[in-house]
């Protein structure tokens, strides 16, 4: 009995992973990656590699907590989630930045004979690339840092479920590794949904596109301010 009841529990985990993936905060710093012309064949790295940094956040969390046996201090925990409003002021900034730049740069990657190198190169984004274009412009890397500091800044919450009850150490680290598992499998989803409207209109319609980009830089910026003004409150 107590086997299905944690079997239960674990599910339970991983279903509010993947609705923890489409918070309005992950939603709006996601879509400002993709945002930058993204294949939709590799739309899913983008949510693969913030679902696995996010996860990355929470297990050394855990682990840190159920080794010292103390909990995130709140004043810590508000720290770190006005981190993550600055940082989608910052990414809506970047994106409205380009904008008025006209042009975006990305490295690329190039092969001479035996040799591979890297060069920056800026282009309009309605430019079509080619399929040798390197890992498309960082946007694994930036995706792993964005969801290491979501998994951080929504660590304090989700341990105090796991592990304030003093509980089995070894299901406490089940438990955020499913939460952690479906956060991956629900950013998976989104990335690729939110790549559909980004990929279509860069290529059949532009004005569209700028128009798209525009409403998410400035939505990013809104929820990041949103967010601070509300933990200013707290």
């Amino acid at each position: 009995m107590e086997t299905v009841s944690f079997t239960s529990i674990l599910v339970l985990g991983f279903v509010l992973g993947v609705r923890h993936a489409f918070d309005a905060d992950h939603l709006t710093a996601v879509m400002t990656l993709v945002t930058r012309g993204v294949p939709l064949r590799r739309s899913w790295l983008v949510g693969l590699v913030w679902g696995l940094g996010h996860t990355t956040a929470l297990l050394i969390a855990t682990l840190i907590v159920l080794a010292i046996g103390a909990r995130i201090p709140d004043d810590v925990a508000r720290l770190l989630e006005f981190a993550v409003a600055a940082m989608l002021v910052l990414l809506g900034a970047r994106v409205l930045y380009l904008m008025r730049r006209g042009r975006t740069t990305h490295m690329h990657l190039h092969r001479h004979g035996q040799r591979l190198h890297l060069h920056p190169h800026q282009h309009h984004p309605a430019h079509d690339h080619t399929p040798e274009a390197g890992n498309h412009h960082g946007a694994g890397r930036q995706s792993y840092v964005i969801g290491l500091v979501h998994g951080l800044a929504g660590s304090a919450a989700l341990l105090l479920v796991a592990v304030a009850d003093g509980g089995n150490p070894g299901q406490s680290l089940l438990y955020v590794l499913a939460f952690g598992l479906g956060s991956v499998g629900g950013m998976l989803a989104m990335s690729t949904l939110l790549t559909v409207p980004f990929a279509w209109t860069v290529r059949h319609l532009p004005a569209v596109n700028e128009l798209l980009r525009a409403v998410a830089g400035a939505g990013s910026i809104a929820v990041g301010l949103a967010l601070a003004y509300r933990l200013a409150l707290v």
